[in-house]
């Protein structure tokens, strides 16, 4: 199977689950739910949930079960994506082709609508009984860590101090983006370990994995800022210059920004020879990270 045709497919169950998840019989919080959904059900590739599945198959392991898992980690991508958009973060008004949560919703329930997919992630991880309790506890660790403000919140923290600060280095540029963008990958990555038993030395090989196919993503990110198609893209270009952010397309020239993308995606290749032809979708779907369009 193609890695277009695979992802397509994941993407399908993906989607429909989501679309079953969140629902209140409770009138007063009608709108609450359907801010939430909103974002949620508003497109987007999927691609954390997409990988966790897939290592989780490369383990040997049938990822079906671990559907609502997957599904737990969109709802905390989405959640982030909300927040980020707000007036006081990024102050974006598109996301995905469509206007953003605050956009629609005002910014007080765009708050509580990223606030109710955080915490909700945390609720569905903790009901999948079919799952032993000690992995559950290790996963929900993991997630937790990954999220809060030694990892998502903290990156997005030091994200909103450096506006305007163009001397951050590329040492604050690195922790800006594996806190930010790269621990998430990761972490579906070491779901995907937990629950497909990956031994130490896989897990070693699949943190390399994680590291540079997260770099690969958020430099390419970086690119299509400056010369993406906002049509494409789904939201606006140029956002990191009007903030005065510093990202590897403006600290380096977008030729390098280029290269460091390609050096970055061999890397992660490069990464998974332990696993053999087991990792042919890992290895397209990095190169498919290179050349994204949106």
């Amino acid at each position: 199977m193609m890695l277009q045709e695979y992802m397509e497919e994941q993407k399908k169950h993906i989607d429909a689950r989501l679309k079953e998840l969140l629902c209140t019989d409770v009138k007063a919080f009608e709108t609450l739910y359907e801010s939430m959904n909103y974002s949620l059900n508003g497109g987007g590739k999927r691609i954390r949930p997409i990988l966790m599945l897939a290592v989780i198959e490369m383990l040997g392991k049938n990822p079906r079960p671990y559907l609502d898992m997957a599904c737990a980690l969109e709802c905390v991508h989405t959640y982030s994506l909300i927040h980020d958009d707000l007036p006081a973060m990024d102050n974006d008004d598109y996301r995905r082709g469509n206007l953003t949560n605050h956009k629609v919703y005002g910014e007080g329930m765009a708050i509580l609508a990223g606030d109710g997919l955080l915490t909700y992630a945390f609720e569905l991880m903790a009901s999948q009984k079919q799952i032993e309790s000690s992995k559950i506890a290790a996963i929900i660790s993991t997630f937790a860590q990954a999220a809060g403000p030694a990892g998502m919140v903290g990156g997005q923290a030091f994200d909103l101090e450096s506006e305007g600060n163009m001397e951050i280095g590329i040492d604050g540029l690195k922790l800006l983006h594996k806190a930010k963008t790269g621990v998430i990958f990761k972490t579906a990555i070491d779901i995907a370990a937990i629950l497909g038993d990956a031994t130490q030395e896989e897990r070693n090989a699949l943190d390399d994995y994680a590291l540079y196919m997260g770099l690969t993503f958020q430099i390419t990110d970086d690119i299509l800022d400056v010369v993406g198609d906002s049509h494409v893209l789904g939201k606006p270009v140029g956002s990191d210059e009007k903030n005065k952010k510093a990202t590897y397309a403006t600290i380096f020239s977008l030729e390098e920004a280029r290269r460091l993308a390609r050096q970055a995606a061999e890397s992660a290749s490069t990464s998974l020879k332990p696993f053999g032809d087991r990792a042919r979708i890992l290895k397209e779907l990095v190169e498919y990270m290179l050349v994204r369009v949106n």
